[in-house]
C-alpha cells in the first residue's frame, strides 16, 4: 500500500514537471516566433520609410508606406546616422525624448536587444535600432513567473504532505502512549498490593521502601504516557531541584563504572514546566548518554543561569555523533542501536519544544570523545 502511494505521488510530481517543461518550451517557441515577426515588421517599416522618402521626392503616392509606418504603435525605434547621432524617435516616452542622457541610454539598450536595420537614404547610410514591444517584454518574463508559481505550489504541497505526515505520527504516538499507560496500570495495582503483603510479613523496611520507590517510578511513567496527546499544565517549579531528583535516581541505580557529576547554582530558578515531562526529558538524555558510553564513562550535568534563560548541559564521554548525522538524531525512527524504536530523542525534542516552549540541540560532539546536549528555557517575564 505504501509503495503504491509513493508511486502515485512521484507520478503526479513527474507529470507536473513534464507539463511545466512543455509549457516553457511552447512559450519559448512562441517568443522566438513573435520576435522574428517583429524583426520582419521592422524591415517592412524601414523599407516603407525608404519608399516614403523616395516617393516624396518624385511626388508619388505615399499612402501605403505612410499607412505601414503609422501601424507601428508599440515597437520603440531610434533612427541614427553612422556617427550615432539621433535623427528620429518613434514610440518613445516624452520624459526620454526631452533628455539627452536618457536618449543615449535608451539607444545603448536598443543596441543590446536587436541588431540594427541598415537604411539607405539617398547617398547616406542610416541605422534603425528597435526594441522589444510591450507584449514581447511580458512574454520574456512569463516563463520566470510560471517557474515561480510552480515552485510556490511545490513548496505548499511539500508542507501539506509534511504536516499531514506529522499529524499521522502524532496520532500514532498518542494511541501508543495511552495504550501503554493503560497496560502498565494493571500490574501496578497488583504490585502495590504485594508491597502491603510484604509489610504485613515483616519484610525489611529498607527492601519495601526501595520497591515502593520503583513502583512510584512506574506510576510516574504511566502518568507521563497518559499526558501524551493532551496539552500539559505548566507550573512554576525549581528547575534545579527537579533536575537533581532525576539525576539522583539514576546515579544511585546505575553501574559504578559511570561517574555522575552535577554542577548547578545554589539557589532556586523558577521556570514554568511540567514536573513529570521535565523528569522524562532528563531521563531520556541520561539513558541516551549511558548507552553511548556502553555503561562506562563520565556523565556531567551543568545548569547555567543567564539573565534571560536557563541552560542545562548534559555531557557524556561516549562514542559521539558524526556531523552528517546531527540533523537526523531527532527524527522519529532514527536510531543507531540494534534494539529500540528510535523515539527517545524525538520524544524529548517534542516535550521540550512543543510542550514546554524550550529548545534542545547538540552543542558539541566528537566521534570517540563524547557529546553535549543543551536544553534552553527562557525565564518567565515579569509584567
Amino acid at each position: 500500500m505504501r509503495n503504491k502511494k509513493e508511486i502515485f505521488r512521484w507520478s503526479v510530481i513527474t507529470a507536473a514537471l513534464i507539463t511545466l517543461l512543455v509549457i516553457l518550451w511552447n512559450t519559448y517557441s512562441f517568443f522566438q516566433t513573435y520576435k522574428t515577426e517583429e524583426r520582419t515588421k521592422m524591415k517592412i517599416w524601414a523599407e516603407a520609410l525608404n519608399t516614403l522618402d523616395i516617393a516624396t521626392s518624385i511626388e508619388a503616392d505615399v499612402s501605403l508606406p505612410f499607412l505601414i509606418m503609422m501601424e507601428n504603435k508599440t515597437i520603440p525605434i531610434i533612427q541614427t546616422d553612422v556617427n550615432d547621432s539621433i535623427l528620429a524617435l518613434n514610440n518613445i516616452d516624452e520624459h526620454v525624448v526631452n533628455t539627452i542622457e536618457k536618449k543615449q541610454a535608451l539607444l545603448r539598450k536598443l543596441k543590446s536587444q536587436n541588431p540594427p536595420i541598415i537604411l539607405k537614404v539617398g547617398k547616406q547610410t542610416q541605422y534603425v535600432y528597435y526594441g522589444n514591444s510591450s507584449l514581447l517584454t511580458k512574454l520574456k518574463y512569463y516563463p520566470v513567473t510560471l517557474v515561480l508559481i510552480f515552485l510556490f505550489f511545490t513548496v505548499l504541497l511539500f508542507y501539506f504532505y509534511r504536516s499531514n505526515k506529522v499529524a499521522t505520527q502524532n496520532k500514532l504516538w498518542t494511541g501508543m502512549a495511552k495504550e501503554t499507560a493503560h497496560q502498565i496500570g494493571t500490574p501496578l495495582s497488583s504490585l502495590l498490593g504485594w508491597i502491603e503483603i510484604m509489610r504485613l510479613d515483616n519484610i525489611s523496611p529498607d527492601i519495601t521502601e526501595e520497591i515502593e520507590k520503583d513502583v512510584k517510578k512506574l506510576q510516574i511513567i504511566a502518568d507521563r504516557f497518559s499526558k501524551i496527546g493532551s496539552i500539559p499544565k505548566l507550573t512554576d517549579v525549581d528547575i534545579i531541584a527537579e533536575t537533581r531528583k532525576t539525576f539522583d535516581y539514576f546515579s544511585i541505580r546505575n553501574s559504578k563504572q559511570v561517574l555522575f557529576t552535577m554542577d548547578s547554582p545554589d539557589y532556586e530558578i523558577m521556570i514554568p514546566l511540567n514536573k513529570e515531562l521535565h523528569s522524562w526529558t532528563i531521563e531520556n538524555l541520561i539513558k541516551n548518554a549511558i548507552d553511548a558510553m556502553k555503561g562506562k564513562g563520565k556523565l556531567d550535568i551543568h545548569i547555567q543561569d543567564t539573565p534571560k534563560a536557563v541552560n542545562i548541559f548534559i555531557t557524556d564521554s561516549g562514542s559521539g555523533i558524526p556531523k552528517k548525522l546531527l540533523k537526523k538524531i531527532f527524527e522519529p525512527g532514527y536510531t543507531t542501536k540494534k534494539r529500540g524504536w528510535g523515539l527517545g530523542l524525538s520524544l524529548t525534542k517534542r516535550i521540550v519544544e512543543d510542550f514546554q516552549n524550550g529548545k534542545i540541540k547538540v552543542t558539541q560532539s566528537e566521534v570517540g570523545k563524547g557529546t553535549t546536549f543543551c536544553i534552553t528555557y527562557n525565564k518567565k517575564r515579569l509584567h
